[in-house]
């Protein structure tokens, strides 16, 4: 492991925003809730960074991240939620525009579709190194699993999404 410097929540803002929201986008499906997770990292990050001792910053992030997102799982599995009607929407500055969100995270409906029908420890380990591009190491410290269950879960999760795919 190496220390990294603690960045400003400002450094972490811009130099992360992108690659969680991509991330929570490929765990939810839905633009808005992936706008909503990214806003949730960053707050929790913005708490936390001044306790945050040197280490692998990007562990910590990505833990924070996967948490963020477990937790609402949790939330909205205890509220029911009923859609608002039709025309009953504000969309002022909710997600980016939908163009944005195709260009940066452009893998196709398809695939899409197969994510999210992965269960979730599969679908979270694929995304975090095949999306997000982290290491099976860095994988390991964010999840709390052996590094050879990540490994596993990223192979099995590539399989069940290629027989979805085929």
């Amino acid at each position: 492991m190496h220390d990294d410097p603690v960045p400003s929540w400002e450094e972490v803002a811009q130099r992360y925003g992108r690659q969680i929201y991509n991330f929570a986008y490929r765990l939810t499906g839905n633009p808005d809730d992936a706008a909503d997770l990214t806003q949730e990292v960053l707050l929790k990050v913005r708490r936390g960074l001044g306790s945050y001792t040197p280490g692998t910053f990007e562990g910590w992030l990505w833990r924070i991240t996967r948490n963020a997102f477990i937790d609402e799982t949790r939330r909205r599995k205890r509220r029911a939620t009923v859609p608002l009607p039709e025309g009953d929407r504000d969309d002022t500055g909710a997600a980016p525009p939908p163009e944005d969100v195709l260009a940066t995270v452009r893998l196709g409906e398809e695939v899409q579709a197969a994510l999210l029908d992965l269960p979730y420890e599969f679908r979270e380990a694929v995304v975090m190194c095949d999306v997000v591009g982290l290491s099976y190491e860095e994988i390991a410290e964010s999840v709390g699993a052996p590094i050879g269950t990540v490994r596993s879960r990223i192979h099995r999760g590539r399989k069940m999404l290629r027989e979805r795919l085929s």
